[in-house]
């Protein structure tokens, strides 16, 4: 049983932070679809479609048939752990610090054995345990073997927080707590244990709406001025707090509706990208170096980044024309600031909901997501340490079409459907 995790003690401002060492991460291009499949929360093996073999470690071909006929297959990852080992030693700069460190084999009922990390709260061989894909924090992904029935405290696992961004005893921002949305962001962190959560407020001269004020109420929380088209306040606001966030949420926004045509001028189309675009440009050239330099200050470490963008960023749904487009360059920027943050071991985390259940979608037909919904698949992907979230039916089915067929995808949107 895993033992829950207690308040870590404050630091110590005279000791020197740590300097992150990221495991090893160097992996093969075929290798990455592995990766690629755990960077959204599945476990996947290739499975050969001519004679229906499953392989690990991944190959350019099959291992049996040799066919190159090798697809990535979503498994259910259970099967027996057959040995363990705890390693008290190595060479590795991340592992050293870090020992002891537990090791296993696990046959797969699917067929291939593995070398596995093992939870904490797996026992020892012989033992039924169901294996999982996790990314480390070097961005790639790494095998784990979980007990099949575990402790309500599994999450508290040393190993494991090590590859998630878990917010429990973590300082959080949220940059907008004006919205519904964002409003119940700040609920699930501090419902997820969160130690303190800042939350931005733009035009903090106006009054206080009812959400913002029982959010105030809350003794985790503090607000925080904060406007992103003014590069100025972003700049004090990370002198205050930056050498003190552990994450970042950005969830403000500006989403108005029409598209090209049915819009005189420019302006609306600026407000958008100057607050989807050019705001997480200026957040994350002030707060990016604080982030980066504490990825490796204790247990409760600077360790994510969340983007609030769109389903619309992969592709335009012209009655949201210039919302799409500021969303997708917000994207490409995500993808720039995943790189950048990467060596440091700070996770960037990509958000895709669909429509949201809020005053720019009033005339958007069901299913609609709830913010309380979207805010809840926010900690989730935290606690899971994934990177891309499509939260929502609509962003689902988006998400498989575009897989399928971008362009088809297209012409349908484009047709209204």
């Amino acid at each position: 049983m895993t033992m829950p995790m207690m308040r870590p003690p404050r630091k110590n401002p005279v000791l020197r932070t740590r300097q992150m060492n990221l495991p090893p991460g160097a992996r093969g291009r075929v290798a990455l679809g592995l990766t690629a499949a755990a960077a959204e929360g599945r476990f996947e093996l290739q499975t050969c479609e001519d004679c229906g073999t499953v392989q690990y470690p991944p190959r350019e071909v099959c291992h049996k048939c040799l066919s190159s006929a090798l697809r990535w297959r979503a498994q259910s990852g259970e099967g027996a752990l057959l040995g363990s080992t705890t390693l008290h030693h190595s060479n590795d700069l991340f592992f050293r610090e870090r020992l002891p460190w537990r090791l296993g084999l696990v046959h797969l009922d699917a067929g291939p054995t593995l070398m596995v990390h093992l939870h904490g709260e797996v026992g020892e061989a012989p033992q039924r345990v169901r294996v999982g894909a996790r990314l480390d924090r070097a961005g790639q992904a790494v095998l784990i073997a979980f007990p099949n029935e575990g402790s309500p405290h599994m999450a508290d696992d040393k190993m494991l927080r090590e590859m998630t961004s878990d917010p429990k005893f973590r300082k959080v921002l949220v940059t907008d707590g004006k919205t519904e949305t964002g409003q119940a962001i700040v609920r699930a962190l501090v419902k997820a244990g969160a130690d303190i959560v800042w939350v931005g407020h733009a035009e903090p001269w106006k009054k206080m709406g009812d959400g913002l004020d029982d959010i105030s109420a809350l003794p985790q929380v503090t607000l925080v001025p904060l406007d992103l088209t003014n590069g100025r306040r972003v700049t004090e606001l990370a002198g205050s707090i930056g050498g003190k966030v552990d994450i970042v949420i950005n969830n403000a926004e500006v989403h108005r509706t029409f598209g090209i045509g049915a819009r005189r001028g420019t302006d609306v189309a600026k407000a958008e990208m100057d607050i989807n675009y050019f705001g997480l440009l200026r957040l994350a050239q002030e707060f990016g170096p604080a982030l980066k330099g504490r990825s490796a200050d204790g247990e409760t470490g600077a360790t994510a980044w969340v983007n609030l963008l769109s389903i619309y960023a992969l592709s335009n749904f012209p009655p949201h024309g210039t919302f799409s487009a500021s969303k997708a360059a917000a994207h490409s920027l995500a993808q720039c600031l995943r790189a950048e943050m990467r060596p440091a071991g700070i996770r960037v985390i990509n958000v895709f909901p669909g429509p949201i259940d809020d005053e720019w979608n009033q005339h958007t037909p069901p299913p609609k997501l709830a913010p309380t919904t979207l805010a809840n698949a926010i900690v989730k992907a935290l606690r899971d340490g994934v990177e891309d979230v499509y939260p929502g039916d609509v962003a689902q089915e988006w998400l498989e079409r575009w897989r399928d067929n971008p362009k088809v995808l297209e012409r349908e949107l484009a047709a209204g459907g």
